[in-house]
């Protein structure tokens, strides 16, 4: 007998309403790490990209990526990748360049430019993991324990996706 119906729908429930407090979470945080990188962008004097375009350069690193690959890697979803791909390539942070292989597809990669948005990001949540560590505000094992539980409802959610098909 599993401890929900063991317990009931009282457990239920506050298994659901903790849920949704988490999820309510997980949106805040990912607003305020927007913020954050805006605030520190502004400090920089850097106006020309938004902190998703930032998220989108220190994300690519130093591979040369396709817009499908960034959606599969699930660091983007939707059409804004390709629109931001774009503004990027126009505002110089990016090469783009046709794959030899499918004609369709183009293949990106970061100029010195992106290179330097991508380190100042880089530099930045350094800063903060050395932070946080010297002022005990998290240790090493809670985070691993909050990345093992996210990843397993990243794969839950995952599996609803492709049941759904």
């Amino acid at each position: 007998m599993s401890v929900q119906q063991q317990f009931g729908p009282s457990l239920r429930n506050e298994f659901l309403s903790r849920y949704l407090d988490n999820l309510a979470l997980l949106e805040r945080l990912h607003r305020l790490m927007l913020d954050v990188i805006k605030d520190e962008f502004e400090r920089l004097g850097v106006m020309t990209i938004n902190p998703v375009q930032a998220l989108l350069l220190f994300n690519i690193g130093d591979h040369e990526v396709t817009a499908g690959e960034l959606k599969s890697r699930g660091y983007y979803q939707g059409s804004n990748v390709t629109y931001n791909l774009k503004k990027l390539v126009e505002l110089g942070y990016m090469h783009h360049q046709r794959c030899a292989v499918d004609k369709r597809s183009v293949r990106v990669r970061l100029t010195p430019k992106g290179q330097e948005i991508r380190d100042k990001l880089s530099d930045m949540f350094s800063q903060h993991a050395q932070k946080m560590q010297q002022e005990n505000i998290v240790d090493f094992s809670t985070l691993d324990s909050v990345a093992r539980t996210l990843k397993k409802i990243e794969r839950y959610w995952g599996d609803q996706i492709r049941y759904i098909y």
